[in-house]
C-alpha cells in the first residue's frame, strides 16, 4: 500500500510486530517520509517515522472514517437538546414569559425587555406604585437572564418577613429554587463562606447590614454576584441633617452589594421621601460618579430616567387597553365633631402648643388624652 492511503482513524497493520494500530494523525516531512502518530490497544500514544520502503510491510484493516457514528444516541439528543435550549431565547424574544407559571401584564413585559435586558451592566432602580408585581419582574429578568447564561449566581436582599414568600414565588412561577440564610446554614458550611455554597441565595436585610461575619463574606473576592435584586431598597437610605450626611448599616449595605455585582437592581414604591438631597443619596447607589458628594441644591439636579422607571397605577393597563386599577377620586368630605370629640380635639392641640412653646423634654410630652400629665 502507499503512504498516501493512510488516514486518520484507519487500523493498520505492520507498525508493530503481532498487533494492529489506530492512527491518530499524519504529518508529511517531504515527499518520501510520514510521521504517524497511533494508538496501541491499551490506549498509549507513540509515533514513528514511515518511508517508502516500509509501504510492503503495511496494511490497512479497516479504513479510517471522518465522521463516527458509533456513540452514544441518548447522550448526543441530551447534548444537543442542551444546546437548543441555550439558544431558544434567540428565537423567542419573550422565553422567560412562556416558559413561567405567570399571566404577564403590560407595563411588566416593557419594564423587562424593553427597559432593564438592554442594559449591559444594569445598574437599575423599579419604582412601580404597589400592586404593579415588581416580584414578578424581578423573576422574568432573573430567568431570562440565566437561560440567556448571563447569570450563573444571583442573589435577594428583602425585609425579613418576605424572604419565604420570595423563596415560593420563585419556585412555584419560574421554577428557580433558592435557599434563605440562616444562622445554622452560616456555621455548618464545608467550605467556611455559605455563599459560595449557593449560587441562587435569599438573604434578610437586617441579618446583612447588621452582622458583619455576613458582610465580610459577601465582600470575599471569590464571592461575586452577576445578579443582585433587593427588594423594599428605599429602607437602604441615608439623609441629610444639619448639613452633614447620616449613613445607617442598611447603607453601607447597599454600597457593599454594588461592589461586588455586575447586575444590580433595586425594587421600591416610595424611593423619593420629599427631600432631594436624601433622594441623591439614594441613587448614588446605583452610580456613584453622577451622584457622590456634597448635595448642593440648584445644582445637583440630574436626570434620572436612564437608571429608573416609575409608573403610577393610572397608567397601568390591561391587554385590551383598559385600567389595571379603578381611578382615584381623592377629594374632602365635611364632617361635623360631636361635643366630646371637639373637647379631646381642642385639648390635645393646647397641651401640644404648650409644650411647643415651653420647650419641654421629650418625656413632658406623653400626656393623658384629656391633658392630664403623667405621675
Amino acid at each position: 500500500m502507499k503512504l498516501e492511503q493512510i488516514q486518520p482513524k484507519a487500523v493498520l497493520r505492520g507498525v508493530l510486530p503481532n498487533t494492529n494500530v489506530t492512527v491518530v494523525n499524519t504529518d508529511w516531512y517531504g515527499d518520501d517520509a510520514l510521521e504517524l502518530t497511533y494508538k496501541t490497544r491499551d490506549s498509549r500514544i507513540n509515533q514513528v517515522l514511515l518511508y517508502r520502503d516500509n509501504e510492503s510491510q503495511l496494511e490497512v484493516v479497516e479504513k479510517g472514517r471522518s465522521w463516527s457514528f458509533d456513540g452514544d444516541g441518548a447522550r448526543f439528543r441530551l447534548v444537543s437538546e442542551a444546546h437548543r435550549i441555550k439558544l431558544a431565547h434567540l428565537f423567542d424574544p419573550v422565553l422567560a414569559v412562556h416558559t413561567s407559571l405567570v399571566e404577564p401584564l403590560p407595563h411588566q413585559i416593557t419594564a423587562v425587555y424593553g427597559e432593564m435586558l438592554s442594559r449591559q451592566p444594569l445598574h437599575f432602580l423599579l419604582a412601580d406604585d404597589p400592586g404593579a408585581g415588581k416580584t414578578i419582574m424581578a423573576g422574568f429578568l432573573i430567568k431570562e437572564l440565566l437561560v440567556r447564561g448571563d447569570v450563573q449566581r444571583c442573589l435577594i436582599i428583602c425585609p425579613g418577613n418576605l424572604a419565604e414568600q420570595w423563596q415560593d414565588e420563585m419556585e412555584q412561577r419560574f421554577q428557580l429554587p433558592s435557599s434563605i440564610l440562616t444562622n445554622e446554614g452560616l456555621e455548618s458550611t464545608d467550605s467556611g463562606n455559605w455563599f459560595l455554597e449557593n449560587p441562587f441565595a435569599i438573604a434578610r436585610l437586617d441579618k446583612c447590614a447588621r452582622d458583619t461575619t455576613v458582610q465580610e463574606k459577601l465582600a470575599d473576592p471569590e464571592c461575586r454576584w452577576d445578579l443582585i435584586v433587593v427588594d423594599e431598597a428605599h429602607k437602604m437610605s441615608a439623609t441629610f441633617t444639619g448639613g452633614e450626611v447620616k449613613y445607617t448599616e442598611r447603607y453601607h449595605l447597599g454600597q457593599l452589594l454594588s461592589e461586588v455585582t455586575r447586575h444590580y437592581l433595586l425594587m421600591t414604591a416610595t424611593p423619593h421621601n420629599g427631600k432631594e438631597e436624601d433622594f441623591q443619596l439614594f441613587m448614588a447607589l446605583l452610580d456613584r460618579d453622577r451622584f457622590e458628594g456634597r448635595f448642593r441644591d440648584g445644582v445637583h439636579q440630574v436626570d434620572v430616567s436612564d437608571l429608573m422607571r416609575r409608573m403610577v397605577k393610572e397608567r397601568l393597563v390591561k391587554f385590551d387597553g383598559t385600567l389595571l386599577f379603578p381611578p382615584r377620586v381623592a377629594y374632602t368630605v365635611p364632617y361635623r365633631l360631636s361635643n366630646l370629640e371637639m373637647k379631646l380635639y381642642e385639648e390635645v392641640t393646647a397641651t401640644a402648643i404648650f409644650f411647643e412653646s415651653e420647650g419641654s423634654c421629650k418625656e413632658e410630652r406623653n400626656v393623658l388624652l384629656f391633658g392630664q400629665k403623667k405621675s
